[in-house]
């Protein structure tokens, strides 16, 4: 079966710089949503290389996964569990007490989301273009 593990890596990345793109432009809810889904994206690329699939949208139970075969992907799982609060939150406003996700995230909440997504992503991009 052929692998789209690069075609996965690529779009990790984009996903990576709109997070840098969106925080730089003050959208902050959607930066930390972007670093999310670049670190999701990332980790589906390695199981994919590993020639397994992955689903789901929970990234430490994905980093969980991994650690079975790859045992440093554990040292991920802090960065996973702070990316995983941002995965519904940022998008509806009844993920909120009131107001819209928008009033609520701030720049640091992006640039920590955002060193978290570049962590894990540095992790996968190591174990796949080895």
């Amino acid at each position: 079966m052929a692998t789209r593990h690069d075609d996965w890596l690529r779009q990790a990345k984009r996903d990576l710089e709109m997070a840098r793109v969106s925080s730089r432009d003050g959208f902050h809810e959607w930066a930390c949503f972007a670093a999310q889904q670049s670190a999701e994206k990332a980790l589906k690329a390695v199981f994919q290389r590993l020639g397994a699939d992955a689903w789901g949208h929970v990234l430490a139970d994905l980093v969980a996964a991994l650690a079975a075969d790859l045992p440093e992907a554990a040292e991920l799982d802090q960065a996973a569990r702070e990316l995983d609060r941002h995965y519904i939150a940022p998008r509806y406003p009844d993920s909120m007490p009131r107001g819209a996700p928008g009033d609520s995230y701030t720049q640091n909440e992006a640039e920590r989301a955002i060193d978290n997504a570049e962590q894990i992503f540095r992790f996968c991009e190591s174990h796949i273009l080895r």
